[in-house]
């Protein structure tokens, strides 16, 4: 995350207070950085998704300026706010696509992207058999399914992870280990 963005907390804070400046700066500083996480995460979508990552970004960053600011205290936790608001976004459309089409979809590559998140794999997965999976861990392991949504949805390395999350590097990569290891068990059973 680049070190331009130190002082988000405070202009998001002060856009949310009716600065029209601070929300101006706030969005400028960080569209690349949504726009950068809203590309990794569409880019595991099927081709023929409807959304772009401008749109996502966009959405994105108006949700997150109404967030409470208790819910991010520095930057990092910011992007891991938007990394979860991002994946809330895939997934609600996600469902409404699926309501449409009888084959649910929107589609995410998982194996190869579980390995590195940036990159696209081979295998299909429905984002709703991933949403479904995530919940499951979000309620045995919390951190683990934490630290899936910041590296699948947000793009994030282990360091910034590690970062976002207030842990060590080494413990991100064993919650790592532990999270693809039950998301790979939890999406061949389904």
């Amino acid at each position: 995350m680049p070190e331009r963005d130190a002082d988000i907390t405070t202009l998001l804070e002060w856009a949310r207070q009716g600065d029209a400046s601070a929300a101006n700066r706030a969005a400028a500083r960080v569209q690349e950085a949504l726009h950068r996480i809203a590309s990794a995460a569409l880019r595991r979508e099927a081709d023929g998704h409807t959304l772009r990552p401008t749109e996502l970004a966009d959405e994105a960053f108006l949700r997150l300026v109404g967030q409470d600011r208790s819910a991010f205290t520095n930057r990092a936790q910011f992007y891991a706010l938007a990394a979860r608001v991002i994946r809330r976004m895939l997934v609600d459309h996600a469902r409404h696509r699926g309501r449409q089409k009888r084959d649910g979809g929107v589609h995410v590559t998982l194996e190869a992207a579980l390995d590195e998140p940036s990159a696209g794999g081979a295998e299909q997965l429905d984002l709703l058999a991933l949403e479904d999976a995530l919940q499951k861990l979000d309620t045995l392991a919390p951190r683990q399914a934490q630290v899936v949504e910041l590296r699948f949805f947000g793009g994030l390395d282990i360091d910034a992870t590690a970062e976002a999350l207030s842990v060590s590097p080494a413990t991100v990569k064993r919650d790592w280990t532990f999270a693809r290891a039950f998301l790979l068990q939890a999406l061949s059973a389904a």
